[in-house]
């Protein structure tokens, strides 16, 4: 009997057969002919982040009453079963009590967090070698303070067109050449915020990202060649660049901590600020590696700050409408807020070089220059109900006090409305232009004198305002931007809000930067010249919707985008 059954007799002769076919056809039977070759472009893939060693999940702890009870002793003498059953009691009572303290410590945990945290704290899930990294970088960037530099409001301003075309021209061979150099997954959620480190060794960024976390990304720091779960290494154009750290400077974390905006401190750099959704506003030392709470409201979001050259004060502004002010060298009690809209204001911008000239971008279509100096005049009411004492942490990280809550002084809308309709008073809205929607942000340029603004009427327009205007107590003579730009601004929900973005390099002719909705960015001049489009389909994948520029280096630009993957734009020989 043979071995092999008659099916599988029948089944080799029908492939001796196709064979005989295919080689009468001229076909190689070969498998390998069919296999795509290795020189064809992969398409587009993320890039894939370092597998993290996950943490050891906790035993299951929970037993039923049946089960948590001793054995029972059906000989059991009446005293011993009474004795029995109260200690049962008391450890029903201790269990009882746990859960509710366990409850509770589950309630504290959702609730914002007012009192100072170190690093540590921080980074709770950093191995301590990670931890050790970042405060080497902290230290290499605190060698030597980085000022926020000046700029004159009569830089890059030519009589002679020949010359603005040169600068063009500069400009676009400068920026032209950028590539993805490095990417990585810096935060864990939807980028929403950015500041570029003003250090020039190195290309250090700052992330906020929607649920409170502070992403710091050192770009170009050498990295290890880390397998994966299966023992591969990734191939380099694959891999994760740089180094990152994920810091919880917000809390809870959830939407309800997304960062709205970041700012260093303009007088060296060694700090830096955070504004939240959980409205509250901190200070990263990265001296002391310890974060302070600056400013807390109760239950008003803060959309944006900025902070003048100097560094004493600072300006917020809140989804009611509200513009804060407050003097960082005094009791955050002593802040005052002023009703500039019935609107929510999603952005300020202070002047570099007459930080008493306000810009305002609101949902009310309009943005406004305010003269900060008219504000000031206006006297206010407490909104506190009794006396706020000074909070101060104590030694156990708690505040002391009555609360961290701030109340801060408030001019009322009404108010602002009485100035504004006296002669005196008319010249405290300096200009208020108009967008056909909402307007998503408004910034002022390195030098103080170009607007940018973004809109969800799709477009982005840019003003210029002449020195001499400003002198002159009177409105701005102007109306119109002289350059309309039209962008897709319709990010929807599941996208951060895409705003142009000045380079704050005073050395190099004004551009901005903005992410556009077909995963590229586009770089316009002040003029509304378009630069350059950044682009590269075979690594970028999605939408990169928050950007940011070098202080200090022209040829350096970073984006994020909804998934908490960042990509740093350089020259490819870097």
């Amino acid at each position: 009997m043979s071995d092999v059954s008659d099916y599988e007799q029948e089944r080799q002769a029908t492939i001796a057969r196709n064979r005989e076919l295919l080689m009468s056809l001229g076909l190689v039977d070969d498998a390998k002919t069919f296999k795509p070759s290795k020189n064809v472009q992969a398409t587009a893939k993320p890039v894939q982040p370092r597998v993290k060693k996950p943490k050891e999940a906790p035993m299951p702890t929970r037993q039923s009453t049946r089960l948590r009870r001793a054995p029972m002793d059906p000989n059991e003498p009446p005293a011993a079963k009474r004795k029995r059953e109260r200690e049962e009691e008391e450890k029903r009572r201790r269990a009882e009590e746990e859960l509710l303290a366990a409850a509770e410590r589950e309630r504290e945990a959702k609730r914002p967090r007012h009192h100072d945290i170190d690093l540590q704290t921080l980074t709770d899930d950093l191995e301590p070698e990670e931890l050790n990294d970042l405060r080497k970088t902290f230290v290499e960037i605190l060698k030597t303070p980085r000022p926020r530099k000046e700029a004159s409001d009569e830089a890059y301003v030519f009589d002679d067109g020949k010359k603005e075309v040169s600068e063009v021209k500069q400009l676009k061979e400068k920026l032209g050449g950028l590539k993805v150099v490095s990417r990585a997954k810096v935060t864990q959620d939807r980028i929403y915020s950015a500041a570029y480190h003003p250090e020039p060794t190195k290309d250090l960024i700052f992330f906020g990202d929607k649920h409170g976390q502070l992403g710091i990304w050192d770009a170009r720091a050498p990295v290890e060649e880390v397998e994966d779960e299966d023992g591969d290494v990734a191939p380099v154009e694959d891999r994760e660049g740089g180094k990152y750290w994920r810091l919880q400077m917000h809390w809870p974390a959830s939407s309800k901590s997304s960062i709205s905006s970041v700012k260093f401190d303009p007088v060296d750099s060694f700090s830096v600020f955070t504004s939240a959704y959980d409205c509250t506003i901190r200070n990263l030392s990265l001296t002391s590696g310890v974060a302070t709470e600056v400013y807390a409201t109760d239950d008003i979001l803060l959309t944006s700050m900025d902070l003048p050259p100097h560094g004493h004060e600072m300006w917020i502004s809140d989804a009611d409408g509200g513009v804060t002010h407050m003097d960082l060298r005094a009791h955050r009690s002593h802040a005052k807020r002023y009703q500039l809209s019935e609107a929510k204001i999603g952005s300020v911008s202070v002047n570099p070089t007459r930080p008493y000239f306000l810009l305002t971008a609101s949902n009310s279509r309009e943005l406004k220059v305010w003269d900060a100096r008219m504000l000031e005049t206006l006297s206010s009411r407490s909104l506190r109900s009794t006396p706020n004492s000074p909070s101060r942490p104590s030694s156990r990280g708690k505040v002391e006090g009555d609360s961290a809550i701030v109340f801060p002084n408030e001019v009322d809308g009404e108010t602002i409305q009485k100035l504004l309709a006296t002669k005196k008073g008319q010249s405290t809205t300096r200009v208020a232009w108009t967008h056909n929607k909402s307007v998503s942000s408004a910034y002022w340029d390195a030098r103080g004198r170009s607007i940018v603004s973004t809109s969800y009427d799709d477009t982005i327009r840019l003003w210029d305002i002449k020195p001499s205007w400003f002198e002159k107590d009177a409105v701005f003579p102007s109306s119109r931007s002289f350059s309309q730009i039209r962008h897709n601004c319709q990010t929807g929900k599941w996208l951060t809000i895409l705003k142009a973005q000045w380079t704050t390099n005073p050395d190099v002719y004004p551009h901005f930067s903005i992410g556009n909705m077909d995963h590229s960015l586009d770089i316009f001049s002040c003029k509304g010249d378009h630069i350059t489009k950044l682009a590269d389909k075979s690594k970028i994948t999605a939408v990169q919707a928050v950007t940011c520029s070098h202080p200090n280096i022209v040829e350096r630009v970073v984006s994020g985008n909804a998934s908490g993957r960042c990509v740093l734009w350089a020259p490819e020989d870097l």
